[in-house]
Order: C-alpha cells, then sequence, then structure tokens
C-alpha cells in the first residue's frame, strides 16, 4: 500500500490495518522458520509496511506524541 494512501485513511482504519499486517507477519514468520514460505521479500514487504502504517498513526496523533517529556528523559 502506497504511503499516501495510508495517509488518507483515518487512524482507526489504520489501527486494523496495523493488526491485520502484524498477524500477516506473524504467519510470514512461521513459514519463514519452517522453510515453507516461497518468497522470502514477502516477510520484508511486510514489515516495511508495517513501518509504513506505524509512522502514518505517530504523525495522526500529534507532533512529539507518545515522547517523553526532557525533564524524564534525564532522570531516566
Amino acid at each position: 500500500m502506497e504511503l499516501d494512501e495510508l495517509r488518507q485513511m483515518n487512524p482507526e482504519d489504520l489501527r486494523v490495518k496495523e493488526r491485520e499486517t502484524r498477524e500477516e507477519i506473524f504467519r510470514l514468520r512461521l513459514k519463514l522458520r519452517t522453510n515453507q514460505l516461497d518468497n522470502p521479500a514477502s516477510f520484508q514487504r511486510a514489515r516495511r509496511e508495517l513501518s509504513r502504517i506505524l509512522t502514518v498513526l505517530g504523525e495522526k496523533s500529534g507532533p512529539r506524541a507518545g515522547a517523553r517529556k526532557e525533564s524524564d528523559a534525564r532522570t531516566n
């Protein structure tokens, strides 16, 4: 899925897509470990798609959302 298409989706749809992609990665990882995966590039492609989804979700949640405050970062 293209990045522009992901950016047009609302956060709820992105979370559904994230869950589906995580399940796909799980299935692909199992097939990869048991030597049943015909195309190993599909595993990497799914991981990249998950990264794109998470990036867009982060963009939609606002600037620095989920990031620790500087004061918290210094103490930990």
